[in-house]
C-alpha cells in the first residue's frame, strides 16, 4: 500500500470511527465528543501555524473569541440569521488574523510571542469594556431561534454533534490538503530554516501572514460554531487560558501531525474531567500526567508515533 493510501485509510478511518461514535455514545460522552471535535478543529487551526510554520503564537484566544463573538452579537443585536452569522464570525477570525500578522510578523522568536500574547489581551479587556454589548464576564446565551441553520435545530444533541462531525472533517480534509500541497511544504521549510528558503527566493512574510489568516479563519469558525452549537458567548474564551490551550493539546498530541490536535484535546479533556472527580487539585494531577508525557514522549503522542513506527504520518 502506497504512503498516500495510506494516509487516506488512517485520516478515513478516524473519521467513520467518530461518526459511528454518534450511534452508540452515551449522552454524556455524546456532549463531550461533539465538544472534542470542535476545540479540536480550533487546534488544528493552531497546529498550521505553531507545528506546520513554526510560530508560537499566544493570541490565537482573539481569533476564537472573534469567531465566537461576531457569531453572538450578529443574531444578538441585528437579529441575523445562525448561517449568515456564522459567514461573519468566521470572516472575523480571518481578518482579525491577517490585521495581527502584518503587526506581529514584524517581529520573530519570544517577540512575536509576546507581541500576539499582548493583542490577545487588548481583545480580551475589549470583550469587558465594551459590556453593554458583550454582557463582560457574565457573557450571553444565544436563543433557540437563533440556533436553527437551515430548518436543523443545532440545540439538539444529535444534530449538534454531526454538526461538529461536519466541521472537523472540513478542517481536517483542509489541513491534509494544504499539508502536502507545495505551499504546505513551503511552510514547513520556514519552520526548519527560514534563511534558506529566503535565500531560494521566496517571499517568507507572505507565506508566513497566508498561515496566520487560514489559522484565522479555522479558528474563527470554530468558535462561531462552538457558540451556535453550545448556545454561549463568553469573555473566558478570550482569556489566555484559551491561547496556551490549543498549544498543549498541539504539543500533547504532536505538532506537526494532522491528527495531534484531535488526540491532544481528546487526553486534555478527560485528564481533567477524570481528575475533577477524585480531587479539587485536579489541575496537580493533569500536570504530572503533562510532565510525565513530555519527558517520555517530546514529539507528542502521534509525533512518537511517527517516529518510532508510522514514518509516512502526514
Amino acid at each position: 500500500m502506497s504512503d498516500r493510501a495510506r494516509v487516506m485509510a488512517l485520516h478515513g478511518g478516524v473519521l467513520l470511527a467518530l461518526l459511528a461514535a454518534h450511534f452508540v455514545l452515551p449522552a454524556y460522552h455524546h456532549g463531550n465528543m461533539a465538544r472534542i471535535m470542535v476545540l479540536a478543529s480550533y487546534a488544528m487551526g493552531y497546529n498550521i501555524v505553531f507545528g506546520y510554520t513554526g510560530l508560537l503564537s499566544l493570541g490565537h484566544a482573539l481569533l476564537f473569541a472573534a469567531g465566537m463573538y461576531g457569531m453572538g452579537l450578529a443574531v444578538q443585536h441585528p437579529g441575523i440569521g445562525a448561517g449568515g452569522a456564522l459567514v461573519i464570525g468566521t470572516f472575523a477570525g480571518g481578518a482579525l488574523a491577517a490585521a495581527l500578522g502584518l503587526l506581529a510578523l514584524r517581529t520573530t522568536g519570544v517577540a512575536f510571542m509576546i507581541v500576539t500574547l499582548m493583542f490577545a489581551q487588548a481583545g480580551y479587556l475589549s470583550v469587558l469594556y465594551f459590556a453593554d454589548w458583550t454582557r463582560g464576564d457574565e457573557g450571553f446565551v444565544i436563543a433557540h431561534a437563533s440556533r436553527i441553520l437551515w430548518g436543523i435545530d443545532l440545540s439538539d444533541a444529535g444534530y449538534r454533534y454531526l454538526a461538529a462531525w461536519v466541521l472537523f472533517a472540513l478542517v481536517l480534509g483542509a489541513c491534509l490538503w494544504l499539508v502536502r500541497a507545495p505551499v504546505g511544504r513551503s511552510l514547513i521549510a520556514i519552520r526548519e530554516n527560514e534563511p534558506r528558503l529566503a535565500m531560494l527566493g521566496y517571499n517568507t512574510f507572505r507565506l508566513k501572514l497566508m498561515a496566520m489568516t487560514v489559522s484565522g479563519i479555522i479558528a474563527g469558525a470554530s468558535g462561531a460554531a462552538y457558540a451556535v452549537l453550545f448556545g454561549y458567548a463568553g469573555a473566558s474564551f478570550a482569556g489566555v487560558e484559551y491561547s496556551i490551550l490549543p498549544l498543549l493539546w498541539v504539543l500533547l498530541g504532536g505538532a506537526g501531525t494532522a491528527l495531534g490536535p484531535l488526540i491532544g484535546t481528546f487526553f486534555m479533556f478527560y485528564l481533567i474531567d477524570l481528575s475533577s472527580g477524585v480531587t479539587t487539585a485536579y489541575m496537580l494531577i493533569a500536570g504530572a500526567a503533562l510532565v510525565l508525557l513530555t519527558l517520555f514522549a517530546p514529539q507528542g503522542m502521534m509525533g512518537e508515533l511517527r517516529r518510532r513506527i508510522w514514518r509516512w504520518l502526514p
